[in-house]
């Protein structure tokens, strides 16, 4: 049986266990998407250089099966430091574990999503929830909605700052067979809130694993929104991670991704400035060694006027490694006054790495300050050089470069334990 049938019977067999559900609707529109974009090829322009069909010619689990063994304690290895002040919401397989997830803050909402879109908060869910799929017209985004059951829905109510972040664990235990797992998360921030998120992704096993997530985010009036993913999962494990942020009301976005390991990594990353005087800041590091790929796709949206937004990914490649960047900046025609800015630096550390770099401006308004660029390029030879005529080996003198190339993205890393964390985690790539 191929993946198609396959997907096909899963989602009947979905259907019927859950088709009382308020997403039954949701789901059966979706797989309609999905039957009509099929997986994306090198033939669809934004899959150009990024060949993700291999994937599915696995033999992955069933996604509606029941909740893996996995225990609290077997959560302990993937823990980031301060998580004993820290929110942790752990997804394992794709499927959120209520059971080992931990609220510490009393102003933080988290429900299964089916309840969410059933009670109180049913009109966020239905106005909100599949936006992304407006941006992302490809099977792989409809795929995640038609097999949506154990999301989350995250709210924070009006004025609300929560002072302690939100750990997001996306754990796949590929211990004993591949495993297909889609994590899906909507996030609502009301009016002059406040909210940190990490999460990060981890594979448990030697088998094969593709994780196809996707975070949605609405960010209300005078609200702010931190957020930071890293990506450091193990060579057999692949991903496709969608964050979609709607800036709804005059708002303030800040997004980090640091991609550092696995398979081939995709991540889609949009900002829409649906408000004036929107500022939203994303910022990119990806190091990839052996044969990894990563794709870091971003959409900058502008709407309305008076918005700011700065954009800067930096990448490092090394060994076999392939990378690609598409960013793309639109500014619509009401979008008068817009500031956006875009930049993408790579440092090629091997003959046989490569990068695919394409920043895109789309103007439809007349007086805007936007700008764009990239390089690609090698080390730094003279002031490779000069470390060396100070006495610092070659290797050291290699790594010091590289810290300092990747340290403007670090520092926007505000929790100290979060960027102490990834520090190491480039130190340790670095082979420090």
């Amino acid at each position: 049986m191929n993946m198609t049938e396959l997907f096909k019977d899963q989602f009947a067999q979905l259907q019927a266990e859950d088709k009382d559900s308020k997403l039954s609707a949701v789901r059966e529109q979706a797989f309609s998407a999905f039957n009509e974009f099929g997986i994306p090829t090198v033939r669809h322009e934004e899959w150009k250089y990024t060949r993700i069909g291999t994937l599915f010619a696995k033999d992955y689990k069933s996604q509606v099966s029941g909740q893996p063994n996995f225990s609290a304690k077997d959560v302990d290895a993937y823990r980031l430091p301060g998580h004993k002040e820290a929110n942790e919401l752990v997804f394992v397989n794709g499927q959120f574990a209520d059971k080992l997830s931990t609220i510490r803050s009393k102003d933080l909402t988290v429900l299964h999503l089916a309840e969410a879109a059933k009670n109180e908060y049913s009109e966020i869910v239905s106005k909100h929830f599949g936006h992304s799929s407006d941006y992302l017209k490809d099977g792989i985004n409809a795929l995640n909605t038609a097999f949506v059951k154990d999301g989350i829905f995250i709210h924070v109510k009006r004025s609300k700052i929560i002072e302690e972040p939100v750990y997001i664990y996306n754990i796949t235990d590929a211990a004993a067979e591949n495993i297909l797992a889609q994590p899906r998360s909507l996030i609502y921030l009301s009016e002059n809130a406040q909210l940190q998120i990490i999460e990060t992704f981890a594979t448990r096993g030697t088998e094969d694993s593709f994780t196809n997530q996707i975070m949605e985010v609405i960010v209300e009036k005078d609200a702010r929104f931190e957020y930071c993913k890293i990506q450091n999962d193990s060579a057999n494990a692949s991903q496709v991670s969608t964050t979609h942020i709607r800036q709804t009301g005059t708002s303030y976005v800040n997004a980090i991704i640091v991609s550092l390991n696995g398979e081939i990594v995709r991540n889609n990353t949009n900002v829409v400035m649906e408000a004036p005087h929107c500022e939203a800041h994303l910022y990119g590091l990806y190091f990839q060694k052996g044969n990894s790929h990563i794709d870091n796709h971003t959409i900058v949206d502008n709407v309305m006027p008076h918005c700011f937004s700065n954009e800067l990914y930096k990448g490092m490649m090394d060994e076999n490694s392939t990378g690609v960047f598409n960013g793309k900046i639109f500014v619509r025609q009401p979008a008068q006054k817009t500031n956006a800015f875009q930049s993408n630096k790579n440092i090629l550390l091997s003959n046989n790495a490569s990068v695919n770099t394409k920043p895109q401006l789309e103007i439809f308004a007349d007086d805007v300050k936007c700008s764009h660029g990239c390089t690609i390029g090698q080390l730094d030879e003279e002031g490779l050089f000069y470390l060396q005529s100070r006495g610092i080996p070659e290797k050291i003198a290699k790594s010091m470069l590289l810290v300092g190339f990747a340290s403007d993205i670090l520092d926007k890393i505000n929790l100290p334990h979060i960027r102490t964390y990834v520090d190491h985690l480039v130190a340790e790539r670095l082979g420090n």
